[in-house]
């Protein structure tokens, strides 16, 4: 009963008009701003720890300007989810960005697209449908009955593919690169814990991030270029827009320190240009090497 509930909900949501959705966005982000909350908190101190040369004047226009992007993010979900292809594409500047990816699949050793959590990432369930074939990794949330939900928006027939974070999920992405095709990865993920080779410390914004090791495994194995890409809103026609820039050779280093360095250089790269649309509220450094959690306040 409550999955058939949600589903109703996401899918009402899914017909409004982008600017009704906006406009909620900015409510719901403006109330995040102005009550208290685990959200508002988490935002908060990753902008102190990453920004710490800004003024507090700025980090507060900077705080309440997530909050609301953020929200606009989430409730653009079932839109992107549930759209017609073409007319999501007609939103988006491309630029140069297609032709980057065509040029590095020439290669023919697939792509590793890293897709970090800025601006609306969802649009990619119909980006990457109109370059090729791409299998995409998630982590199923926690909230009962969203899963097949999600991946009823983000698989595309003939497009794109989901897996899970698990065993066969990495398998079926190495089967993938195998056949020349495109895989994505959502790179600023924290993994669930340090033990093994899964993860390593690495700088990202100056503060010590524990990184995945994933990315680094397919390109060190497989010969794949890795490829960082965001799509962010514009405030202007086209409505959204296309970043995305190739990662260095460090990226498939011997040593996964370099390599997690190498990544979070990409993620941070693309987030400075618009660093308002990025999911600062993410407990990102809630591991740390000396064991300290930045977000429970003494």
């Amino acid at each position: 009963m409550k999955t058939r509930l949600l589903r109703y909900f996401i899918r009402f949501l899914g017909i409004l008009p982008l600017p009704l959705l906006r406009a909620m966005g900015r409510m719901v982000g403006w109330l995040a701003y102005r009550i208290p909350n685990r959200e508002q908190a988490n935002a908060r101190t990753n902008l102190e720890l990453c920004f710490p040369g800004l003024s507090a004047t700025g980090r507060e226009a900077l705080l309440k300007a997530t909050l609301q992007e953020n929200a606009i993010t989430l409730l653009e979900m079932p839109a992107v989810w549930y759209g017609d292809t073409d007319a999501w594409l007609q939103r988006l500047d491309v630029g140069s960005v297609p032709d980057d990816i065509r040029r590095l699949m020439q290669q023919g050793k697939g792509v590793v697209v890293a897709m970090p959590h800025l601006g609306n990432f969802e649009i990619g369930v119909h980006f990457f449908g109109a370059i090729g074939k791409a299998t995409g990794l998630y982590r199923p949330p926690r909230k009962e009955g969203l899963e097949s939900i999600m991946l009823e928006g983000r698989n595309r027939p003939g497009q794109n593919h989901m897996v899970a974070t698990d065993r066969r999920g990495i398998k079926a992405l190495y089967q993938a690169l195998d056949k020349k095709e495109l895989i994505v990865i959502l790179p600023d993920q924290q993994p669930k814990t340090a033990k093994g080779s899964g993860a390593v410390f690495a700088p990202f914004f100056g503060v010590p991030a524990l990184t995945m090791t994933l990315v680094n495994r397919f390109a060190r194995k497989t010969g794949a270029p890795v490829y960082f890409i965001a799509f962010v809103r514009t405030g202007a026609k086209p409505e959204y827009k296309a970043i995305g820039l190739q990662a260095g050779d460090a990226i498939a280093s011997e040593d996964a320190e370099v390599a997690a360095r190498e990544l979070n250089a990409g993620v941070e790269q693309l987030v400075r240009q618009y660093p308002e649309q990025y999911q600062w509220t993410y407990r990102r450094f809630r591991t740390q090497p000396d064991g300290v959690n930045p977000y429970k306040k003494s």
